[in-house]
């Protein structure tokens, strides 16, 4: 017997039942922090499938043949046909709508970033009168429902002549887009290190140069995640488009989509390939960003 053996065995008996007691509390401990955890993947996993599902039947069904959409029980393998796509991209200034989607889409979410940048920092940055106040009015105006104001924004574009207008409708997503952006992009100037800015600025720097040089960068994250919020608010807005204009060359796809659903009635392979349609662009977007929004700030930015 060795000299461990022998210190073991002549350990106090009471020790070894407490260390018995000890392992047993820590696998119990573990034993429940797995289950726990299956648990919430488990969850995570079905509403991951109820939000999923309809996505799926809306493809599903733009693929379907007429005699397999409308039968009683659902059709789950089936041969794929495009013919209901050609049917929705068949439908007179379909082309144009989408010009017209992208176009506005695009136009708001750049000038929402450009104007958001410059006053996120101000906020972030600058000490100056009223800055509280300015908080406080872009808090209000992210929470103000844009819907109440369809007949001031109405007389207002009638009264200018600015009905049935991109313009009109770039410059409305653009102030729509705007609270929200500005208070994201704050929050995330306010958490880059001040200490880059001001090693910036002892090298030699301007302040224009130290936010281009320093800050801008470390804002992929801010940039991405209100590029996303902006696109898909500007992409599905119905409401402005459908009271301000009515020329049928100024639509944008939402109100497309809602008058294709009218003009071919019961063609749900068609309504389904038109809506599989407006979806795409938001899903590669999102596809394209998602990875980015998540990403760390300033990770590297410090070198250790």
């Amino acid at each position: 017997m060795t000299a461990t053996d022998k210190a073991v065995a002549q350990a106090p008996a009471t020790r070894r039942p407490l260390a018995a007691r000890d392992a047993a509390a820590s696998a119990r401990a573990r034993r429940t922090k797995r289950l726990g955890r299956i648990g919430l993947n488990s969850v995570a996993l079905a509403l991951t499938v109820l939000f999923l599902f309809p996505v799926y039947w809306m493809f599903s069904t733009s693929l379907k043949s007429n005699s397999q959409v409308l039968v009683k029980d659902p059709v789950f393998f089936f041969t794929p046909t495009f013919e209901h796509y050609s049917t929705a991209t068949g439908v007179d200034l379909f082309w144009t709508y989408v010009r017209n989607s992208l176009v506005v889409t695009l136009a708001a979410v750049l000038l929402a970033l450009l104007v958001a940048l410059a006053a996120g920092f101000a906020i972030a940055r600058l000490h100056f009168r009223g800055r509280r106040g300015m908080v406080l009015v872009v808090m209000m105006a992210q929470m103000a429902p844009w819907e109440i104001l369809i007949i001031v924004m109405y007389l207002n574009a009638r009264d200018a002549q600015a009905l049935n207008s991109l313009v009109t409708l770039i410059v409305i997503y653009f102030v729509m887009a705007l609270p929200f952006t500005i208070w994201t992009l704050r929050g995330f100037i306010a958490a880059v290190p001040k200490e880059l800015e001001e090693a910036a600025l002892i090298d030699g720097c301007t302040r224009t140069q130290a936010f281009f040089r320093i800050i801008f960068p470390l804002l992929a994250p801010g940039l991405m995640a209100t590029s996303l919020f902006g696109f898909i608010m500007a992409w599905n807005e119905y409401a402005m488009v459908l009271v301000l204009n009515k020329a049928p060359e100024m639509a944008t796809l939402p109100l497309w989509l809602t008058q294709f659903q009218t003009n071919f009635g019961n063609d749900w392979g068609a309504t389904m390939a038109a809506s599989s349609l407006f979806t795409v662009p938001v899903l590669i977007v999102f596809i394209l960003l998602q990875r980015r929004v998540t990403g760390g700030l300033s990770a590297g930015a410090v070198k250790g």
